[in-house]
């Protein structure tokens, strides 16, 4: 008897699309519909007069089959398609054909799309109906057709595709009837399953996780063909790869890059030291994590004769190694960034470059670009000098080393230095810290694997005072650069990659004042500076039960940090100029401005500022797609780890609400689950979307963002990278 197959079952009732619902329209739409081109053909042959809405009713002939109320809703409905205009007092006339928009449709989990248009203009909504053969990423034409009765914004219908965001896809092979077989993507926003014929399965078998190809849509479903096999779905070197595809990066290097990087000598001449300054006797320490392989920056110290102290931020010299168009250069590029998920890294260079040449290993010479500070004992700047040097580290740390030294815990060489490093840069965060910069703290997670790579245990990852020691230098570093270029290379202005942070939206504080309300806390982010009243939240919620939940929401209301040819200046730190500067073995933009810094200072001056921006977007697109892998790693080891404790009772926070249930974050390993509102069986809930919670009808009981509840873990899906949980009971918040 073949075995049951439930797959495409599961997920069409997860909001796989259904064609056959696709080709039935109601009676009301069709007569609109009707209606509509009935009061377009009047307009029509009145071109250039304008009616008011019983004129259009009465010399129409619509007054006998509807009242005026719904021929002006039409008529609305087809201003908002750009069909007719609205002239003031209640008068319209014809403007002609449907406006239609050209751009990226974004497709949400549900099935619903996205134009992205203007940030000043709302997006186009696009119904999974009128979607037609349109994907996530796509370039799209689309006709407007009036505003959405339910949102109240445009809405529209794809006509075209101009261009596939992408046409290879990550999933798994399914077999339905007997030799019959699908892709299911991984990407939920994907909202399609892909037909593939038995003569292009590329010897891929049911249960497989392949990558494939869309070759065509005539029909009904896509169809595609198997480029790779990645293994059998479920097993984690598979997984692992299969996200890192999904999202675009490739973990091999092209033969040519390789080769590329195999012929870059690993020793440094004489003539190359000769033309640098040399830091060579002046003592230079790294200070990394302890799994860290490429060791980027590194920082010297000494005292000067007046008292002052000399401290050098020295950045490996990677631009010394890797010259613009080789093909090593245009692979650093598309790639731009590594990705690091919960297992491995997937790096920028190749590991000749990236763990070795680059690399600012101990007891060995470097090539670095630097930036070095004379400081006074209150770390304020009193001099700085940029440009290339030459370095000898004399030890390596990982961070909790180092702080076992600061502290006195271990006999460790350097105690002074590393001593007086962590008391400049602490002066340095406090003067930060009252200029305007915002203090995030995100709780982040470590696995750790057994011998089969199977998670066994959660740890939430410590910032330790090394760590903002290290953070700080660097940010003193990437300022002190992007102020550099701005005011000695300014007549005129040369183009240049800043890193921007822009100021947050007015509503989203406002949203988020309200949220954090509802906890006892008053944030007034309109009467004084926003990111003082940010500070003194963030510091009042300092280990408290909802202290991850409001630095969650409030992280969300800020703006996204982008790359950028046009400066704003940063808003989070409170810097009018900042760049990245400090990891170019991991990020191509502060590869970029090394080479700016560097041309800028020989009088080359031969950016594009138009292309430079081009690839500052880019360079952008990348960062957020490995940040979505990174966190595609993460879940999916979370969803393995709950999996072996299904039935077993945590304690966590209501960390969303929406009107299909509640997610919830454990407190111990912060694995995020859902629990369906359909579940809670005490009561009958309500949504509450002003409130961000679920109101109780009978009880009134109300379940709010920040609630501290007992779960049980109820199921685990791999695949979909979900946890289900059951709700057992609200708690008490910690007492503080």
């Amino acid at each position: 008897m073949p075995k049951k197959k439930t797959g495409r079952t599961d997920k069409k009732n997860s909001g796989r699309k259904d064609y056959r619902k696709k080709a039935k329209s109601s009676k009301s739409g069709q007569r609109d519909k009707a209606l509509s081109q009935q009061i377009v053909s009047f307009f029509k042959a009145n071109r250039n007069k304008t009616f008011t809405t019983k004129q259009v009713a009465a010399q129409s002939g619509l007054w006998s089959q509807v009242d005026t109320q719904k021929i002006r809703s039409l008529l609305v409905q087809l201003e908002g398609s750009g069909r007719l205009e609205n002239q003031g007092k209640g008068r319209w006339r014809y403007l002609g054909k449907a406006a239609s928009l050209t751009g990226e449709i974004q497709v949400t989990r549900s099935g619903s799309g996205f134009l992205l248009t203007e940030p000043e203009k709302d997006d186009i909504f696009i119904s999974p109906n009128n979607l037609g053969k349109a994907l996530n990423g796509d370039i799209v034409e689309v006709q407007l057709k009036g505003k959405s009765r339910r949102t109240g914004r445009p809405e529209g219908v794809v006509t075209n595709i101009v261009q596939r965001g992408r046409i290879n896809f990550v999933g798994v092979v399914e077999e339905g009837m007997p030799k019959t077989f699908f892709l299911l993507p991984d990407d939920e926003r994907v909202n399609v399953d892909f037909y593939i014929p038995s003569d292009a399965l590329n010897g891929a078998k049911d249960g497989d996780k392949v990558i494939a190809e869309l070759t065509n849509w005539e029909r009904r479903s896509p169809e595609a063909k198997v480029l790779q096999v990645l293994g059998a779905a479920g097993e984690h070197n598979t997984e692992m790869h299969a996200i890192l595809l999904q999202y675009g990066f490739q973990v091999e290097f092209p033969p040519q890059v390789e080769a590329e990087a195999e012929a870059i000598p690993e020793t440094i001449s004489a003539s190359e030291v000769n033309k640098r300054r040399d830091m060579r006797d002046i003592l230079t320490l790294t200070i990394d994590p302890v799994d860290a392989k490429d060791f980027d920056d590194a920082l010297s110290i000494r005292t000067l004769e007046n008292g002052h102290y000399e401290v050098g931020v020295h950045i490996a010299d990677v631009s010394h190694y890797v010259k613009p168009g080789t093909e090593l250069d245009k692979e650093a590029f598309q790639r731009a960034t590594s990705v690091y998920l919960v297992d491995r890294t997937v790096p920028m260079l190749p590991e000749k470059l990236s763990n070795m040449v680059c690399s600012l290993r101990p007891e060995e010479e470097s090539l670095t670009f630097s930036a070095i500070f004379t400081l006074d004992e209150n770390a304020r700047i009193k001099d700085f000098w940029i440009g290339r040097t030459v370095i000898y580290s004399d030890k390596r740390f990982h961070y909790q080393e180092a702080q076992d030294v600061i502290d006195g815990k271990l006999d460790g060489p350097y105690q002074h230095e590393l001593r007086l490093l962590n008391d400049l840069a602490k002066k340095l965060r406090s003067r930060r810290m009252a200029t305007g910069s915002i203090e995030f703290e995100s709780n982040e997670v470590k696995f750790v694997l057994d011998e089969n790579d199977h998670p066994i245990k959660v740890i939430k990852k410590e910032t330790l005072e090394t760590n903002q020691m290290i953070e700080d230098f660097m940010l003193l570093a990437n300022r002190t650069v992007a102020k550099y270029v701005h005011d000695i290379f300014s007549d005129p202005p040369l183009p240049f990659i800043y890193r921007i942070h822009d100021r947050p939206d007015p509503e989203k504080l406002h949203n988020l004042q309200n949220f954090v309300s509802a906890f006892g806390y008053q944030a007034d982010f309109e009467a004084g500076s926003i990111s003082n009243s940010l500070n003194d939240l963030l510091t009042k919620v300092q280990g408290k039960a909802e202290q991850n939940v409001i630095e969650t929401i409030a992280i969300r209301s800020m703006a996204k940090a982008v790359y950028s040819s046009h400066n704003i200046g940063h808003f989070g730190l409170g810097f009018e100029y900042y760049t990245h500067f400090t990891s170019p073995i991991r990020r191509y933009p502060d590869l970029m401005v090394h080479r700016m810094v560097a041309a800028y200072q020989e009088k080359v001056y031969r950016e594009n500022p138009k292309v430079l921006e081009e690839q500052a977007q880019h360079c952008s697109n990348r960062e957020r797609t490995a940040t979505d892998a990174e966190r595609a790693s993460i879940k999916y080891k979370q969803v393995e780890f709950l999996a072996d404790r299904l039935g077993e009772a945590f304690d966590g926070l209501i960390s969303g609400v929406i009107e299909a249930g509640i997610f919830v974050e454990l407190e111990d390993n912060l694995c995020e689950g859902f629990v369906p509102i359909s579940t809670i069986d005490d009561d009958y809930y309500v949504y509450d979307a002003d409130r961000y919670c679920m109101v109780g009808k009978d009880s009134g009981e109300v379940l709010r963002l920040g609630d501290r509840i007992r779960v049980e873990i109820a199921e685990t899906h791999l695949k979909t990278r979900k946890i289900d949980m059951k709700f057992i009971a609200k708690l008490k918040p910690h007492l503080s």
